[in-house]
């Protein structure tokens, strides 16, 4: 999945990123509200990690705007301040959920999962399609129980179309989700990951709804 992180400390944003990377996530960072800001309205990001006490644009002001502006994208603050009023102020703006610093980034990358499924409507960590799971918190696949093994890229492809079963998804949109804003991958590159799906897991997991993209169906 792809999230977006607006923190202005640029040591504790390259913590995050890199947690956040490691742990399977695209990711984008901006160091102050007005930069943050933006790419919150114009790109198609799965969560947002937004700092509240930020440079140009304080966060609450980010939030509120994305809000009124129909930006639904869960949001989770992030922040060193810590009282309760603010924390009620925060999700009264739109917020998802919560976190106060100093954290540990097990948390954070375990509640922007949390908001990612339930934003999707699942609540279980573990995605199914008929006879092949997905684990969430591990990126790990499996059919008929037996542990596939795939490639980061591979992994992401899947937890977004297995997160979206019953929604057709082209490839742009799989992209977008899957890469960060500054990468460019051509549209051939998604077919390459989804035919290498279909070899590992099943030929019949991702079908093709032609001139439209690519769907996992519920009832798989």
């Amino acid at each position: 999945m792809r999230v977006l992180v607006v923190e202005d400390d640029s040591r504790l944003s390259t913590q995050i990123c890199a947690a956040l990377e490691a742990a399977g996530f695209a990711v984008d960072g901006a160091a102050d509200g007005e930069q943050g800001g933006f790419l919150g309205e114009t790109e198609p990001y799965d969560a947002v990690v937004l700092d509240l006490g930020l440079p140009k644009r304080e966060g609450g002001v980010v939030l509120r705007d994305w809000r009124r502006k129909g930006v639904k994208t869960p949001v989770l603050i992030l922040t060193a301040r810590d009282s309760w009023r603010e924390k009620v102020e925060a999700l009264d703006a739109g917020a998802d959920d919560y976190l106060a610093k100093p954290f540990h980034t097990a948390e954070l990358v375990a509640r922007l999962r949390a908001l990612i499924r339930r934003s999707s409507g699942w609540a279980d960590p573990i995605l199914r399609a008929g006879a092949v799971e997905f684990d969430t918190r591990t990126g790990e696949a499996s059919l008929n129980g037996l542990a596939v093994t795939l490639t980061a890229q591979e992994s992401r492809v899947l937890g977004y179309l297995l997160l979206n079963a019953g929604r057709v998804i082209s490839r742009v949109e799989i992209g977008e989700h899957v890469y960060g804003y500054d990468s460019d991958p051509d549209s051939n590159t998604i077919e390459v990951f989804v035919g290498r799906l279909r070899r590992k897991l099943s030929a019949d997991l991702i079908q093709t709804e032609r001139g439209r993209g690519y769907i996992i169906r519920k009832s798989a």
